[in-house]
């Protein structure tokens, strides 16, 4: 935390601090690795005591800087940790990207090898036109969902391997309470239509989205609706 012109730092578990701000954690030991402000913690310098009388107050008791420090302060995050983190979302954009795309001539899913393939040869590739959708590999500032979707569009753009965006096609049958929430879950769809008081539609939806569709269908109309698989990997362009 910056006060005053200094930076002050303090040393802290990660996941504590997290709850402590939440307020799931209220006792300091357990979020606090040593009760001390420091100038530079990895290098173990501890703030003179002066600069925090002249940043916080002469009337500043020790603790009362630390809890301002936890509550207001900039989370920093260690460059192993930072890694970490940086790895589990590669996989899951991988993973996403893999259920989400085929081969638009055989229909058949690409492995998570090969999409990660496809990737580093892009991400190689310069190219700042504006407007072409490009991948320069991930990052720990988006959502894996919204990482994976800007893969495909670059992917599907400059064609590395042959891949296309995949849908299931569904048909589903559901009363009409439930229809909204159905929607939800549905891209597009092709037609729809009413009987004996049911909602019935054939749309495309996501094949990662399909068992959360069938658990709502099921769970809502207690068994009595259904959801039917039209075709597994359907190339749905526009």
């Amino acid at each position: 935390m910056k006060k005053g012109k200094k930076r002050y730092e303090i040393a802290c578990y990660k996941n504590k601090v997290l709850e402590y701000r939440s307020g799931v954690e209220t006792d300091l030991d357990e979020v606090l690795q040593i009760h001390q402000v420091f100038t530079n913690v990895s290098k173990g310098a501890v703030a003179p005591h002066a600069d925090l009388q002249k940043s916080f107050g002469a009337s500043t008791q020790l603790s009362d800087i630390i809890l301002e420090i936890l509550q207001k302060g900039e989370l920093q995050v260690g460059e192993k940790e930072r890694n970490a983190k940086l790895e589990m979302v590669h996989n899951e954009v991988i993973s996403l990207v893999a259920n989400m795309c085929v081969d638009p001539e055989t229909k058949r899913v690409y492995t998570g090898t090969m999409v990660e393939k496809a990737l580093q040869e892009l991400s190689s590739r310069k190219s700042d036109e504006e407007g072409v959708p490009a991948w320069h590999g991930v990052t720990d500032k988006k959502s894996s969902k919204a990482q994976a979707l800007e893969a495909i569009k670059a992917l599907v753009y400059h064609q590395p391997v042959r891949i296309a965006r995949a849908r299931m096609r569904l048909r589903i049958v559901c009363v009409k309470r439930v229809k909204e929430k159905v929607e939800e879950f549905v891209e597009e769809v092709e037609e729809e239509g009413y009987e004996g008081g049911n909602w019935e539609c054939v749309g495309f939806v996501e094949p990662g989205r399909y068992k959360g569709l069938v658990d709502l269908v099921g769970q809502e109309t207690k068994g009595k609706g259904r959801v039917e698989v039209l075709d597994t990997a359907v190339v749905h362009e526009g």
